[in-house]
């Protein structure tokens, strides 16, 4: 996934109500970026930290400037949460994802269960429907090389899982994929100590018959793209 437009460099002034960061550019301007990521962004927030804005041209928009990645440590994280989707996409679209390769009909925000859309639907002759649901993590603590989801307490990530659970009870096959959308983890692994009942929730699930899968990216200002399997603790 390339990003449409190029990418411009600032510094984080301070991330505030969630969805809004205040930056200076390169120039020296401030500015306020829509923060589109509903976690904590552990680790990714503090002041000075360098990050990387879209820029939109559409006049309806309030905030021109979207938060799209993050440097820590020398390596990118994007911290934008709706790209993930969009990587797992081009993913599918070229077979590069060996584990759901077989499945020729992809669907996106398919509804499931009663209060729940599931990122996708994957369909093919002969094979059992897959509902298939994408987190992105962008957490990783202390020096070691290990990601961790969540970030934060996520009722509706634990809300999923049981959804995808209970569809994994009917017959049909569901599988949760985790974007580890940095470049500089080797391993990942649920962040109990965060959300004890997200853990809970992943064991429910795996005990139910879903399926989870763990990808790594390359990430940087062009764009971001699927790049090899993470072990999953």
């Amino acid at each position: 996934m390339r990003f449409p437009r190029p990418l411009l460099p600032a510094r984080l002034l301070r991330r505030y109500k969630r969805f809004l960061a205040d930056v200076s550019l390169a120039d020296g301007t401030r500015a306020t970026a829509h923060c589109p990521n509903p976690g904590s962004m552990l680790g990714l927030a503090e002041p000075g930290t360098e990050v990387w804005l879209s820029e939109s041209a559409d006049p309806r928009r309030k905030l021109p400037f979207g938060l799209e990645l993050v440097r820590v440590d020398g390596a990118f994280v994007g911290v934008n949460t709706g790209r993930g989707n969009a990587v797992v996409a081009e993913a599918l679209g070229e077979g590069a994802i060996p584990e759901l390769a077989a499945y020729p009909a992809v669907r996106r925000e398919v509804a499931m269960g009663e209060r729940s859309r599931v990122d996708f639907l994957l369909e093919g002759p002969g094979l059992p429907t897959c509902y298939l649901e994408v987190k992105s993590v962008t957490l990783r603590r202390g020096p070691g090389d290990e990601a961790e989801f969540p970030d934060a307490v996520t009722a509706r990530g634990a809300r999923h899982l049981a959804e995808l659970g209970r569809a994994a009870a009917e017959g049909r096959r569901a599988v949760i994929l985790y974007l580890v959308q940095r470049g500089d983890c080797a391993r990942m692994r649920l962040a109990a100590d965060i959300d004890p009942a997200y853990a809970r929730a992943a064991a429910g699930a795996r005990e139910a018959g879903v399926a989870a899968l763990c990808y790594a990216c390359e990430v940087g200002p062009a764009g971001i793209r699927l790049a090899r399997a993470l072990p999953l603790a």
